[in-house]
């Protein structure tokens, strides 16, 4: 198993359901409000995801964490 599938592996076990919507609606291009009203939740509580998310990615901006996440095959 090469490193970035091991990578992506751990990754998937450590985010939550709620956390790969999230990641999908990141790597849409979605702001935090679009994927509050896409997900039925506060702007905050996708914020909140959102800064999860980009930890445990450990990336520095929402294109990085997009970024990391399609290189990672964690999306389609």
């Amino acid at each position: 198993m090469s490193t970035s599938m091991y990578i992506a592996l751990l990754v998937m076990v450590a985010l939550t359901r709620r956390e790969n919507d999230v990641l999908r609606l990141i790597v849409q291009g979605l702001s935090n409000r679009e994927i509050a009203v896409e997900l039925t939740i506060r702007e905050s509580t996708a914020r909140d995801h959102v800064s999860a998310v980009m930890f445990k990615l450990d990336a520095r901006n929402r294109t990085h964490c997009a970024v990391r996440a399609l290189r990672s095959n964690l999306v389609d």
